[in-house]
């Protein structure tokens, strides 16, 4: 019998810590990965030495990421595992720390996502066997077809659909971790450089470098290791899936509604409970079909409901109040990762200038390449100040 994870231990998030997500450098990616995990030890007030597993999401650097890059905090014996899932890779190894936490395997876990711009191969391209649309719909093609669907069957102008950019890279401006720290009117975001059919380079996230950590830990270890409990937000729900057969709907939408929902069943919630989201907004068409696909707006009515401030900060749910992939960027590895660190601070009251009052449940919701979708639910302590 399939068992959700509500049903078995407990699990928290105790410390997080990112690097920020920034345009390619030479920064060597032990650099940008050890200076989140610190930070995320930091947080958690733990040592090296209590971390019993490590799980490093990683789309981009090739194999072996974790060993050059964690003898640096010392010898623990401790057994790693390097995840790939594209840009879900961080979700990914997020979700596999909870698991064996909750599983009683570990009572103190690690996962990280670091990235540089290496582009290792994608697999399907040595299949020997040849994609013909492989050289004709890139990403931004396949999405703008999309927000060109949209706008046809629901009467969205190109405007509102860019209107998702203005205010995310409004988020993004107050996030010290975020690739473009700079807000933008609506006239830069459609005055840029064209891309592919509406889009304009704004709409469009970047994809950089970076790293993120997030330490996850058993009830009884934060008893044992005196941790401090206020500040531990429980993780509600883990659920991944893949890709099904959905007609002539978007694969990419269907994929995220069958998770999302999935999820809000298991953490025992609906989308009513929902206070904030990071999602995956690589292109700003993406924003408005994921949040309709979660239940948070009509189908259709995204964009009205964007245009009304109800996805701002302060607002019914605020979405991505990091900036999202287009403000904060998209390092690949470690995006995931970087969204729990974000919803986590919300919760615990500590984003600052970005925080969105009343900030209890949270969702990350993070696909890769169209074919898996990951959907964690976090949820702070009723009684805490926010």
């Amino acid at each position: 019998m399939t068992k959700h994870l509500k049903e078995l231990r407990p699990v928290y998030v105790i410390g997080v810590g990112r690097h920020r997500f920034q345009a390619p450098s030479a920064t060597p990616y032990i650099d940008l990965g050890l200076t989140a995990i610190r930070r995320a030890l930091a947080d958690a007030g733990l040592s090296w030495a209590q971390v019993e597993s490590t799980y490093t999401g990683t789309a981009l650097l090739g194999m072996a990421t974790s060993r050059p890059m964690l003898r640096y905090l010392g010898v623990n014996g401790a057994p790693m595992t390097q995840v790939e899932n594209a840009s879900a890779s961080g979700s990914s190894a997020f979700r596999l720390a909870c698991l064996d936490v909750a599983s009683g395997i570990s009572d103190v876990s690690l996962a990280m996502g670091v990235d540089k711009l290496n582009m290792v191969g994608r697999a399907e391209r040595d299949t020997g066997i040849p994609e013909l649309s492989a050289d004709r719909v890139a990403p931004f093609t396949h999405f703008a077809l999309l927000a060109d669907e949209y706008m046809h069957t629901y009467g969205a102008t190109a405007e509102q659909i860019a209107a998702v950019a203005v205010k995310n890279f409004s988020n993004a401006a107050l996030n010290p971790y975020a690739q473009r720290q700079k807000a933008y009117t609506l006239e830069e975001v459609l005055g840029g450089p064209a891309i592919s059919g509406i889009f304009t380079k704004l709409q469009c996230c970047p994809v950089g470098e970076g790293a993120a950590a997030a330490l996850v830990v058993s009830e009884d270890a934060i008893d044992r290791l005196q941790l401090d409990r206020t500040r531990a937000v429980r993780v509600l729900a883990s659920v991944q899936r893949s890709e099904q057969l959905y007609g002539a709907k978007s694969f990419d939408a269907e994929l995220t509604r069958e998770t999302t929902h999935l999820a809000y069943e298991q953490a025992g919630i609906t989308p009513e409970d929902v206070d904030l989201v990071e999602l995956h907004d690589a292109f700003t068409i993406e924003e408005l079909q994921y949040v309709e696909a979660m239940g948070l707006a009509e189908e259709g009515q995204a964009v009205k409901a964007l245009a009304a401030g109800e996805f701002d900060r302060g607002g019914r749910v605020a979405v991505n109040t990091s900036g999202g992939l287009l403000g904060a960027g998209h390092p690949v590895g470690p995006t995931g990762i970087g969204q729990i660190a974000e919803i986590t601070e919300q919760i615990r009251g500590d984003a600052g200038a970005r925080q969105h009052a009343g900030a209890r449940t949270g969702l990350a919701h993070m696909v890769g390449l169209g074919a898996v979708c990951v959907v964690h639910v976090l949820q702070g302590d009723g009684n805490k100040p926010s």
